[in-house]
């Protein structure tokens, strides 16, 4: 008996103690991961300042340093805005559209280009050669063109193709509720008649079926199909005759 309870203490320590390093590494894990995200906040947090400045002080180049370190300063900031803002679009844009993974696949390859090309152009600023620099803007303006062309192209079709798929469910979305606006004011309609029982028609008067008598008429029936006549005929002035003679008035006396 005090064995069998031995072992069951046992086995209740051995649980708690597994329980306790479960916690323990589940806590290891999530402060690892709570740093590790801290960590690329704040790399993403730098990484924008960085960003930021140097996209101000190359404005500030564009505007201050005229000739070609001027347009250097300009190609740089061209071809910064368009690559970053291509990027930002196909990011957002693949979350919700799986056929854009194939045009950010396209633009990640343009990316490696691009950021030849940035570098090279930062070397640039510091040439002391002025007519070297000259020569070689040409070169480098054709390329930033042909990349920031190539970028802006798979962004305004990114931009197009989730413009198409946000009208065709608004008309979707329109035909839906006019149908339902219809459905709601069914009051409207002109409701149809009561079919109401209809009454018997009524007997036809006792004339039209004397009129549709065969008997052979009798002096009494005929008497009953003329007309009335009145009792009484209205006074008239009765005729005089001559041996009729006018009352004398008595006498007083």
């Amino acid at each position: 008996m005090a064995g069998r309870r031995r072992s069951v203490v046992e086995t209740v320590l051995i649980v708690i103690a597994l329980l306790f390093v479960l916690c323990l590494v589940l806590g290891v894990y999530a402060t690892v991961k709570a740093v590790g995200a801290a960590k690329r906040g704040v790399d993403r947090t730098i990484a924008q300042a960085r960003r930021t400045v140097e996209d101000t002080t190359l404005r500030a180049r564009t505007l201050a340093q005229p000739g070609p370190a001027g347009e250097l300063a300009q190609l740089r900031l061209t071809l910064r805005t368009s690559m970053r803002a291509t990027q930002d679009a196909l990011h957002a844009g693949v979350t919700e559209d799986e056929s854009l993974k194939e045009s950010l696949g396209l633009f990640e390859r343009l990316d490696v280009h691009g950021r030849e090309l940035d570098a090279e152009l930062r070397r640039l600023e510091t040439e002391p050669d002025r007519g070297t620099l000259a020569s070689r803007l040409p070169d480098l303006r054709e390329r930033t063109e042909r990349i920031t062309r190539s970028a802006d192209a798979l962004r305004w079709a990114a931009h197009d193709r989730a413009r198409r798929f946000a009208d065709d469910d608004l008309d979707s979305l329109s035909a839906q509720i006019d149908v339902e606006a219809g459905a709601l004011r069914h009051w409207t309609k002109e409701r149809p008649a009561s079919s109401a029982t209809p009454w018997p028609e009524a007997a036809e008067p006792e004339a039209d079926a004397a009129d549709r008598q065969t008997w052979p008429e009798t002096p009494e029936s005929r008497a009953a199909h003329e007309p009335s006549r009145p009792a009484l005929a209205p006074p008239g002035q009765r005729p005089v005759h001559p041996w009729q003679r006018k009352p004398r008035p008595e006498s007083t006396t």
